[in-house]
């Protein structure tokens, strides 16, 4: 039986020809001069002044299917040719770039080859992305960096100051959007730094934490609510690297001593994203934290955030009521902001009025009016919330009630017929009641107006591509309170290369919904302690966030461990019974 004949290959030659870069006499002429020399066709055009080396460079990419590029000053670490020596690298043609991690990114002569990648391997324990160059481009600069030539510290340190000083400094909402995958052409800070951001918006990452350390300066970033590290960059590079990220940013690169904010938007993988820089000086020298804002990363449908069938229909239940106020509480980073999102885009209409304030504002949302609160100039959250009342509006949200003048005029607003959607930092659902008593709002205009309280958890989910069965060790069932599950396997990751061995990728929420009704009202009314809520509670069929956590782990969506740290003040304020009687029946 005949093999189907594969895709046929271009020859550089046709590839030059079908750029426009040379014509077809000159392909010509010059294949007839190589027939007579014996030289190769790039090179001989090359030499000739019919290409330049950069227009072969892009025609020897096409024809192989890799990525190519013209070697320069500001695209390699030079501290890096030390990792396989000058005699190898010439022996191999290749000249080390950059690393990010365990990938070292490496330009060959030829990227196809496999044994020249297996070997690059073997000598640095790292994976190889390999990038077209030409062999002389390759070979000049071995020689020059290994030549010893180069000051690295000096090198990066020159670079990026030049780097910085030329950017044109721009209104944050003027500004041009940032094309990272454009920015190929500067420095190795440059370079380092678009990587680092390109790298946290590919994983998903929230967070980017540039710090200075005594050996140098530590990046990490953080996915699935957990810090990893990113890169390590050498040292004398972090005076640099935080003056790239704040001119990205549009913040004073001049002002070390005070803290800074900045924002602004760029391109990176396609997509718009929004990114926030704080920074703040430390004892070793200013700590950069990189907000990543993805709208890909939104996801406001209610019923894709892991709220269960009977939290998910209560908390509807409670939204629907035609005025009042809902709250939503959790620790800092827990999804309370993407829940009232989703509750918005479950009420948004044309039939409604939706104005929000927040600090700051991190997603645009169709049919809402969004306002961001700016403290030093006065616009606080009570003061937006009193202006916004005059808005005539139907639905309200406020990012976060931290005062008690803010608490007050929410209140205030929930009984003159609005409804109003907030964040509140408690531990639980019940303690949200303690906590607007503690700000002083009346009992009796708090029982009236509180419809609901969601409290909520981000547990990370089990990697789908490593699952594995496990059994939780006999404490670990005793703290759950499961004792009679032993025996029964669990769920949990194994660790591989795409959760990046952490076991676990993505993450989902943990809800206890709390729906007000006559009884508890009664109670919030006089004054009732947070435990005697809890007990009004259990005698109803509310589920708590250890239980509803514990359903998930029981269910396979995450790990046993992973509920009982994210629940763990449960440990601390409520006395569990000896075995959840909503758990077993479910089980």
């Amino acid at each position: 039986m005949n093999e189907r004949p594969g895709p046929k290959r271009v020859r550089v030659g046709e590839a030059l020809v079908s750029q426009g870069a040379i014509t077809e006499d000159q392909l010509t002429r010059a294949l007839a001069e190589q027939r007579s020399s014996g030289a190769k066709l790039g090179a001989l055009l090359v030499e000739q002044g019919v290409i330049t080396p950069g227009t072969l460079v892009r025609a020897l990419a096409e024809t192989l299917g890799v990525k190519g590029c013209q070697l320069r000053h500001g695209l390699i670490d030079p501290s890096l040719l030390a990792v396989i020596g000058e005699e190898e690298a010439e022996r191999l043609r290749v000249i080390p770039m950059f690393r990010v991690r365990d990938t070292l990114t490496v330009a060959m002569a030829e990227p196809q080859s496999l044994p020249a990648i297996d070997r690059l391997r073997s000598l640095t324990s790292c994976r190889i992305r390999p990038v077209l160059a030409l062999e002389a481009n390759i070979l000049e600069f071995v020689r020059k960096y290994a030549g010893g030539n180069v000051d690295v510290n000096e090198f990066h340190t020159s670079l990026a100051e030049s780097d910085v000083e030329v950017v044109e400094r721009e209104r944050i909402d003027e500004g041009p959007t940032t094309d990272l995958d454009k920015m190929v052409a500067g420095s190795p800070i440059v370079n380092l730094v678009n990587v680092a951001l390109l790298t946290a918006v590919k994983d998903g990452a929230s967070d980017i934490h540039i710090e200075p350390d005594r050996r140098g300066t530590r990046v990490r970033y953080r996915v699935d609510g957990m810090l990893r590290d990113l890169m390590k960059p050498p040292a004398g590079m972090h005076a640099a690297i935080v003056s790239r990220i704040k001119v990205i940013g549009r913040m004073d690169i001049a002002e070390k001593r005070l803290p800074q904010e900045g924002r602004v938007k760029i391109m990176a993988e396609g997509r718009e994203i929004d990114l926030r820089v704080s920074s703040l000086p430390t004892l070793l020298g200013e700590k950069l934290v990189v907000r990543v804002l993805d709208k890909d990363n939104l996801n406001v449908r209610l019923e894709q955030l892991g709220f269960r069938t009977e939290a998910l229909t209560t908390f509807k239940r409670v939204l629907k009521l035609p005025h009042g106020i809902v709250l939503v509480t959790g620790p800092t980073g827990s999804g309370k902001t993407t829940t009232l999102y989703s509750a918005l885009d479950l009420l948004r209409s044309p039939e409604v009025n939706i104005v929000t304030v927040e600090d700051p504002v991190e997603y645009q949302l169709d049919m809402v009016n969004q306002v961001g609160t700016s403290e030093h100039i006065g616009l606080t959250f009570a003061r937006a919330l009193r202006s916004i009342l005059r808005q005539d509006p139907d639905i309200i949200m406020i990012g976060e009630v931290r005062d008690e003048e803010t608490a007050r005029v929410a209140v205030q607003a929930a009984l003159t017929g609005h409804t109003v959607l907030a964040t509140l930092h408690t531990n639980d659902a019940p303690g949200a009641v303690a906590r607007l008593l503690d700000m002083n709002v009346e009992p009796y205009l708090l029982a009236s107006a509180l419809n609901g309280v969601v409290a909520q958890r981000l547990a990370r989910r089990v990697c789908s591509s490593c699952e594995t069965k496990y059994y939780p060790p006999e404490h670990v069932l005793a703290e759950a309170h499961l004792q009679s599950h032993a025996g029964r396997p669990f769920r949990k990751g194994a660790g591989c290369q795409a959760c990046h061995n952490s076991g676990f990728k993505g993450r989902v929420g943990i809800y206890e919904v709390m729906e007000l009704t006559p009884r508890l009202r009664r109670l919030v009314h006089a004054e009732a302690a947070t435990h005697q809520l809890r007990d009004e509670l259990s005698r109803t069929s509310f589920s708590s966030l250890r239980d509803e956590g514990l359903q998930l782990a029981l269910e396979g969506k995450t790990c046993l461990e992973e509920v009982l740290r994210v629940t763990k003040f449960d440990e601390l304020e409520v006395d569990a019974p000896a075995e959840a009687p909503d758990i077993r029946k479910a089980a």
